[in-house]
């Protein structure tokens, strides 16, 4: 059992170093989360992007840029296009957006031809260290994935399922919440939930042990649980928490950073490689977490 994301850069760095690509790679906390990610052995960038700004940064923060490859190319969708095709030739293992946006770096991920396509589903995967819980604590999907059907909620468990699988736990606990924790055919969530959950215990979705619906105080707290007489073994014990939509799962992970004084690492799934897609928000030391990720899982 993973208790912290320290455990996690661990884990990156007794592996081989993995090849990473950043599309448009002048941006500071990126270069500086490189950096550090480098000095670790966890990874060997390659930096897409303007090459003058991308060493003048680096001449501020102190990077040595010798010995890496740089690709000069200053248009934001030319160099998301150039960091694709790297990973589509087999010359890097993980996906990072730099300073470009979402929009331009899914299109070129999305390509039917000339992009990353595995299946039909690419889904945020967050884990989460908090001191209130007593280990990390998955959150899916609060990036991409708006109203998902219950088709697509099947796929973001399982690429949310893959991470733990690559992290060593061969069956995590996946909590299915909303609102309420009893099945509502009025709350469309809830018919989810109860289905995911019986396709679960039919061995239909193997790899984990299901529960929902679940109120999310249920989920996290066994002592609640049990004031609500809920037999669970994922309930007080969860490692995955699904989201009933994009709001409800963006909501805990910002609550969880801002005020369950979290910290967090994070990859898109789905694809053929992990993508370390962070926020100009995130911290340096964030991007550096998910970067040891998706290096951990890769």
């Amino acid at each position: 059992m993973i208790k912290h994301l320290s455990e996690i850069v661990e884990l990156a760095k007794n592996k081989r170093t993995r090849k990473l690509v950043v599309a448009s790679a002048g941006d500071q906390h990126v270069l500086e989360a490189i950096s550090n990610a480098r000095a670790e052995g966890i990874i060997e960038p390659i930096l897409v992007g303007d090459e003058r700004n991308i060493r003048d940064i680096a001449k501020k923060i102190n990077f040595n840029l010798d010995g890496i490859r740089v690709i000069n190319i200053e248009d934001k969708d030319q160099a998301a296009l150039m960091a694709v095709s790297l990973i589509k030739n087999g010359e890097a293992e993980i996906l990072m957006k730099g300073l470009v946006s979402t929009g331009i770096l899914m299109k070129c991920v999305l390509d039917k031809e000339k992009g990353l396509r595995k299946g039909g589903t690419l889904s945020h995967v967050a884990l989460f260290e908090t001191p209130f819980y007593h280990k990390l604590l998955g959150v899916t999907d609060a990036a991409m994935n708006v109203s998902p059907d219950l088709e697509t909620k099947i796929a973001i468990i399982e690429n949310a399922i893959q991470v733990f699988h690559g992290l060593g736990n061969p069956n995590p606990k996946v909590a299915i919440v909303g609102s309420v924790e009893t099945v509502n055919p009025k709350m469309e969530a809830t018919m989810h939930a109860a289905t995911i959950s019986m396709m679960n215990y039919r061995k239909q979705i193997k790899g984990c042990i299901i529960d929902g619906p679940l109120a999310i105080d249920n989920a996290v707290s066994k002592k609640a649980s049990e004031l609500k007489n809920i037999t669970s073994d994922v309930a007080g014990d969860v490692d995955l928490i699904l989201g009933p939509d994009i709001d409800g799962a963006n909501i805990l992970y910002k609550t969880l950073s801002f005020l369950g004084g979290a910290s967090a690492a994070a990859v898109i799934m789905g694809a053929t490689v992990p993508i370390v897609l962070t926020s100009r928000a995130d911290s340096e030391r964030s991007k550096f977490l998910s970067i040891a990720l998706a290096a951990a899982i890769a």
